[in-house]
């Protein structure tokens, strides 16, 4: 059986997307930097796709007018679209992978990332010498009965 004509529509938009689209899209080639550290861009790809046809019939022949095996004429067209977001990039260096986002939404995730220097530099300055030898230092998380809102 023949090919139907929405078939070689449907082949050729593909065939544009698969060229456009590769896994280097997604995760982009890598970037090293004088002192070794390397970059990979990453980014987030979209993709859509639609085809869509019909067959019509030739007016005043009517299917009695067609031979016995010819396909009706036919019309029909596709179209697809690529949206490509970088969302950031991964950095491998001196020991340590990181996730650099392009968002300004990583608030969060900087804060993690710098607890443990946070903590260091809360334990050096809570073993000073500032403090007269014998003196023990709590650090509390909880509110003060004075600060507390009052009761109901």
């Amino acid at each position: 059986m023949p090919e139907h004509p929405i078939e070689g529509l449907m082949k050729t938009a593909m065939e544009s997307i698969k060229e456009m689209v590769d896994v280097n899209t997604v995760v982009g080639d890598p970037v090293e930097t004088p002192d070794g550290t390397v970059i990979i861009p990453v980014s987030r790809v979209a993709c859509g796709f639609a085809a869509g046809g019909g067959e019509f019939e030739v007016p005043g022949e009517g299917k009695e007018g067609q031979t016995e095996g010819q396909m009706p004429a036919f019309g029909g067209g596709s179209g697809g679209g690529v949206s490509v977001k970088p969302i950031g990039f991964l950095v491998v260096g001196n020991g340590q992978v990181r996730m650099l986002p392009v968002d300004g939404n990583a608030l969060a995730d900087r804060i993690i990332d710098l607890a443990p220097q946070l903590l260091t530099q809360i334990q050096s300055m809570l073993k000073r010498e500032d403090y007269p030898p014998g003196t023990s230092v709590h650090v509390s998380t909880q509110t003060p009965p004075s600060a507390a809102p009052p009761a109901p």
